[in-house]
């Protein structure tokens, strides 16, 4: 896999992919159309944040690239990839319960707070692609 040199794009399976970590400085695209929501994305090699209709979905320090974006009201998939480390942030419901899986490994249940924010670590590297599933309990 590799950066989304168009910074956001659809892909043939209805999921989106997004995220540059090899620029130098922050790119914005906004207004992009999928699925009938409006995306916004910031990226650089320091962060990578998404937003829908206005809201946030994904945030990573530092940046990476997200390939295969699918969010339901209880799954959310992606792969994801960066040159180092990462701490990604994702959006979801409000004080809930989440079952996170790591490259096919339980990394446990976790619960989100008042924001519905939900922090995963992911330990990435070059040439490494992690596959991330959460499920709502």
């Amino acid at each position: 896999m590799a950066v989304i040199n168009e910074l956001i794009r659809s892909e043939s399976d209805g999921t989106i992919s997004f995220g540059d970590y090899t620029l130098p400085t922050k790119t914005k695209k906004a207004d992009f159309e999928h699925d009938g929501d409006l995306y916004k994305i910031k990226t650089f090699n320091e962060i990578t944040k998404l937003e829908r209709n206005g809201l946030f979905v994904y945030e990573s320090v530092p940046g990476t690239a997200v390939h295969n974006l699918n969010v339901t009201d209880s799954l959310v998939t992606f792969a994801v990839e960066g040159p180092n480390d990462a701490m990604v942030t994702l959006e979801l419901e409000p004080e809930s319960e989440y079952k996170v899986i790591i490259n096919d490994s339980q990394a446990g249940s976790m619960k989100t707070n008042l924001g519905g924010k939900l922090p995963i670590s992911v330990e990435l590297g070059d040439g490494i692609t992690v596959n991330i599933k959460v499920e709502k309990l």
